[in-house]
């Protein structure tokens, strides 16, 4: 865990502006796309839709940053459709070891602003 971290206030993207990086397909603007829609997108299907397409990157830090963002859409927006974002969040938990860290955290995030129960037997 020797990445730079970096603290500064998360865009607030147009839906244009996420569609667009998306396109880009560049990591660097790929790694906080999940948590600025998380936190500031008014659509939360929008946002939810963008953070479970980045859980399948091939990066390893893309992919927990998805489920980070998913823990921000039940923070700040209160809706997750748990058919989708289950699967999704479960497979990078059992998966991602890189970043078990930021995934375990989001489930227990996404677990309480939700009032699911998901993972609790697995840690």
């Amino acid at each position: 865990m020797n990445e730079k971290r970096i603290y500064k206030p998360l865009d607030d993207l147009s839906t244009e502006e996420v569609i667009d990086i998306l396109n880009r397909d560049q990591h660097e603007e790929l790694l906080t796309l999940p948590l600025s829609v998380g936190q500031n997108h008014p659509n939360w299907k929008f946002a939810q839709d963008v953070c479970i397409r980045l859980a399948s990157h091939e990066s390893s830090v893309v992919r927990a940053n998805a489920v980070l963002g998913l823990a921000y859409i039940a923070r700040t927006k209160g809706q997750l459709e748990k058919h989708i974002v289950k699967p999704i969040v479960l497979r990078e938990f059992r998966e991602n070891h890189e970043y078990h860290w930021r995934i375990l955290d989001s489930i227990n995030d996404i677990n309480l602003f939700m009032k699911w129960n998901i993972a609790s037997k697995r840690y």
